[in-house]
């Protein structure tokens, strides 16, 4: 689990509550169906009228990715990398198969097999690169799936607040239900800001990272497995494949296989 997205949604909850006055405050106070129907209501209405409901569904569903971890990381991917390398230059290519069913990333075990089959490398890298365009291409869609939700939130909390204000004018006569009908017509436009920057923003900026971040990694493995095709030295692959990474990582990968050393290749 991401620890990250658990404990600053539930601290930005509980500190809004908090500021609120506390649950019996929001409760009391800042709670309006009518309001809530308008916001979330108007805001997801309009965003399922953007997309098929598959593509609705699937983008509600992406939510949940925020708190998942990714499995691999760029280094782990590296060390598995050159111990492919080294395999292959001890023993040839054919030698991958074995070891290309006990690998955890499809898009590695797939890329190995098409190697171990003899494709040619430019047909391996266009396979490849076509899955991964595809893949971000998933990815880019719930990514704009959260930013349009977050751009509908205020969107329709000012619609709600503007019918409050219509109301509120319309009964002008009554000074005391003035001040309630402003109340209401405003926590529309409170619960669009909520909406965009405590629910959308945060899943749309993770779910970026998270895109990036597997981007870099299918990338790395493209350039490694190519690298192993091609026959160079494992150490070549290290380096090349250590240009991928950040100045910090770079440090803990040397600092923990060596620098250089190619994970033992000859």
């Amino acid at each position: 689990m991401d620890i990250a997205s658990i404990i600053g949604i539930l601290a930005a909850l509980f500190l809004m509550i908090n500021g609120m006055g506390g649950v019996g405050a929001l409760m009391e106070t800042f709670i309006d169906m009518p309001s809530v129907f308008i916001t979330f209501g108007g805001a997801f209405g309009t965003i399922l009228a953007m997309n098929t409901l598959k593509g609705f569904l699937a983008g509600l569903k992406s939510y949940l990715l925020i708190f998942k971890t990714p499995k691999a990381s760029e280094i782990d991917t590296i060390k598995s990398i050159i111990d492919l390398s080294n395999l292959a230059r001890r023993e040839g290519l054919l030698a991958l198969e074995e070891s290309a069913n006990s690998l955890d990333d499809e898009f590695m075990e797939k890329g190995v097999m098409l190697i171990v089959d003899g494709t040619d490398p430019e047909l391996v890298r266009s396979i490849l690169e076509a899955e991964l365009i595809n893949v971000d291409t998933r990815h880019q869609q719930n990514i704009g799936f959260w930013k349009d939700v977050a751009s509908m939130g205020p969107a329709w909390g000012m619609i709600g607040t503007l019918i409050g204000l219509v109301n509120m004018l319309q009964n002008m006569s009554d000074p005391s239900s003035i001040g309630p009908s402003m109340a209401v017509a405003l926590i529309t436009t409170m619960y669009g800001s909520i909406l965009a920057n405590w629910f959308c923003y945060p899943a749309e900026n993770k779910l970026k990272a998270r895109s990036n971040a597997e981007y870099m990694l299918k990338s790395i493995i493209i350039e490694g497995l190519l690298s192993i095709q091609a026959g160079e030295n494992p150490r070549v692959t290290e380096e090349k494949l250590k240009s991928f990474l950040s100045p910090a990582d770079r440090a803990a990968y040397e600092a923990e296989n060596g620098s250089g050393d190619g994970g033992g290749g000859e």
